[in-house]
């Protein structure tokens, strides 16, 4: 029985978030009776649970701030330490999601390495690139990442962009990699297109289906919300543009407005959060088409998402996003005009153009990114490491 430690992710079940959702499936999916997973969960208390058959254990943090993720991985390491000593575990994994604990992470993996215990790490993106980090706060991501790329036995990337700069970037350290993407699936939301949320929802913000652009994600700077709005207020579209994302009335949104006068052009409609999955799958469904402007880190689950269920998808043309949409989506650059009028062309393709580019996105993903693809690599990667 090969015991894998997963940490990193705030547990399952899942509500929101790539890792968490990552976390759902990889164990709700699982094939292998030779694998025993255990999760860490962010929580208010310290408890042991059963969830899709897994062992769950709770990890209680205090509220720190922005250093409340850093703590409750340290904590979630020592507490996989402490449950492998005491049970005797041998030949087990330690995964962790992401790269916050860098300076703190020898120390660890030299304990975990006289139990004979392997520890694996996701790099995530760019989490030292984001603008929502201070100068200082970006230095140590970048510390924290180059330390655990040093220490760990193997860093699984979710994108082949990742691993590539992985490979360049810390080549003196000779770190040993492997690519396994992360997972969508392609299948119709259960709404009906009169179910009576859908049409609430379509009353509430004056939205047609077909008659809107879509755009899904984080609110903030590097994920390109500037360029897309301008660009999309100087087309000639007669759609609407949806933008539905953690909006706060904050400096970034302020500016935003500042800049761009959004608030005088009807078609810009930031509709807030959509937390209920199946009709968000919907609002993907009926979308004319999807911005996807995202340029910092991997395999974005948003993207994937995007492919499975729009027809028609316009990335910002980067490494990490033509890599997963390939010919299955257009592309736009941060040229002044060149968005604008990609969605001015974009308005005037045919049924049968929007259907064979919708196809290689589904295609895209059912050959490279389902869930059973994805477990399964997950699955053979875990039981053929050995010791």
């Amino acid at each position: 029985m090969k015991n894998v430690f997963i940490i990193g992710s705030k547990g399952i079940p899942a509500k929101y978030g790539g890792f968490e959702t990552f976390v759902e499936y990889l164990t709700k999916m699982k094939v292998s009776k030779d694998i025993a997973y255990h999760v860490s969960c962010m929580a208010e208390d310290e408890k042991e649970f059963y969830y899709n058959n897994v062992r769950c254990f709770n990890v209680k943090v205090p509220n720190i701030g922005s250093a409340k993720a850093v703590l409750y991985d340290i904590l979630s390491i020592k507490e996989c330490l402490k449950y492998i000593k005491k049970n005797n575990l041998k030949n087990s994994i330690v995964y962790v999601l992401a790269c916050r604990i860098g300076p703190f992470f020898a120390k660890y993996k030299k304990a975990f390495e006289k139990l004979g215990v392997q520890v694996f790490v996701n790099p995530d993106g760019h989490e030292w690139k984001r603008s929502k980090w201070n100068y200082y706060i970006r230095q140590y991501w970048k510390l924290s990442e180059s330390l655990m790329v040093k220490h760990a036995d193997l860093l699984v990337c979710d994108s082949k962009g990742i691993e590539t700069y992985i490979q360049k970037d810390y080549a003196s350290y000779s770190p040993k990699t492997t690519f396994i993407a992360y997972g969508a699936a392609v299948e119709n939301s259960s709404l009906g297109n009169e179910a009576t949320k859908l049409v609430d929802w379509h009353n509430k913000h004056s939205v047609k289906p077909f008659e809107y652009y879509l755009i899904v994600g984080r609110f903030v700077p590097e994920n390109n919300y500037e360029l897309m709005i301008r660009e999309f207020m100087a087309s000639n579209s007669k759609k609407d543009l949806v933008i539905i994302s953690n909006v706060e009335q904050n400096s970034f949104y302020q500016d935003l407005l500042n800049n761009t006068k959004f608030d005088n052009d009807s078609r810009i409609k930031f509709v807030g959060t959509v937390y209920d999955q199946e009709l968000l799958q919907k609002l993907r469904e009926q979308a004319y088409g999807y911005f996807h402007g995202h340029e910092v880190g991997g395999t974005n689950p948003s993207l994937l998402e995007a492919l499975a269920s729009t027809r028609l998808n316009l990335l910002l043309d980067v490494v990490f996003n033509k890599e997963v949409g390939a010919e299955g989506a257009v592309y736009f650059n941060k040229e002044s005009g060149n968005l604008a009028e990609l969605i001015d062309n974009a308005d005037l393709y045919s049924q049968e153009h929007i259907e064979r580019l919708s196809t290689k996105a589904k295609q895209r993903i059912i050959d490279e990114y389902s869930w059973e693809k994805i477990v399964h690599e997950y699955e053979t990667l875990f039981l053929g490491t050995q010791k």
